[in-house]
């Protein structure tokens, strides 16, 4: 089979809160596709009446639990040469939502893949925070167990860029506070609530304060966009250098491992960590 007898993968970005925000690219591949695999088949309906738009489409579910099996189905629709367009419920697919397994398959047959680029829960808490958005990185969803949670977030410590996170309102307040915990209460970060939508609500201060306000529930969808750690002089002396490793030791982390991130973070020689922890056990 030629590349030109396969359909195409369309993953299309879905207003984040408010319907208008659709583009008329949107509108017209919701009308256009030949198969539409969306995250929550009533809520793709209800955006299609919302937008005046007639889905003629073959419409099948894909969401977490069935993404592994539903891919091979829509691969299949797709070497046969129909148009599959992909919607999450908000933003979109494949970040932090079904569309990774779909693309990563799709390419390896050269079906041609391309995007309807839109809202992104991302970006506009990043650019609503008043947090640096030269550098970022996306952490999605923290663990939802505790011990997990505070792993992931202490790899994170010393993280420079901003840091944008996911979080379900009823887990926001234990998140941050074992991010104040782990960055330190005095660590500037912002919670987006609603984001683009008629209750729409941006909290911004150090985290303890935010810990305090997140204390008697939030609703509502959810990011958190923390501030990336601050810049430090580099540690040359070697009672700091294993002091370093010695109290990420004492956090859980292996003395090897510890010893490798402490020379990285100060562009030295794994070897000088090193010695410098054996001269101080002696």
């Amino acid at each position: 089979m030629t590349r030109n007898e396969t359909g195409t993968l369309i993953l299309a970005a879905a207003p984040i809160g408010r319907p208008a925000d659709a583009s008329d690219r949107f509108r017209g591949a919701l009308a256009a596709a030949d198969v539409i695999a969306a995250e929550d088949t009533r809520r793709l309906r209800r955006l299609a009446a919302d937008l005046e738009v007639e889905v003629r489409a073959r419409v099948v579910s894909y969401y977490d639990v069935n993404e592994r099996a539903r891919a091979q189905e829509l691969m299949d629709e797709l070497l046969g040469g129909r148009d599959v367009l992909v919607v999450t419920d908000a933003g979109l697919p494949g970040v932090s939502d079904p569309g990774y397994r779909l693309v990563a398959a799709a390419v390896e047959q050269e079906v041609p893949v391309t995007v309807l680029p839109g809202p992104s829960a991302v970006t506009t808490a990043l650019v609503i925070s008043g947090l640096p958005t030269d550098r970022f990185c996306f952490e999605g969803f923290l663990p939802r167990k505790a011990g997990e949670r505070s792993s992931r977030l202490e790899s994170l410590r010393t993280e420079p860029r901003t840091m944008v996170f996911f979080e379900a309102p009823h887990r926001l307040a234990a998140a941050l506070e074992a991010m104040a915990e782990t960055f330190g209460g005095d660590r500037r970060a912002a919670v987006c609530r609603e984001l683009t939508k008629t209750y729409e609500e941006v909290r911004r201060g150090p985290l303890a304060d935010l810990v305090a306000w997140a204390a008697d529930g939030v609703r509502g969808e959810i990011t958190v966009v923390v501030g990336g750690a601050p810049a430090r002089p580099a540690l040359t002396d070697p009672a700091q250098l294993a002091a370093e490793v010695a109290g990420r030791e004492a956090s859980g982390e292996h003395r090897k491992q510890a010893i490798s991130d402490v020379a990285k973070e100060n562009g030295l020689p794994k070897r000088v960590v090193y010695d410098a922890v054996v001269a101080a056990r002696r």
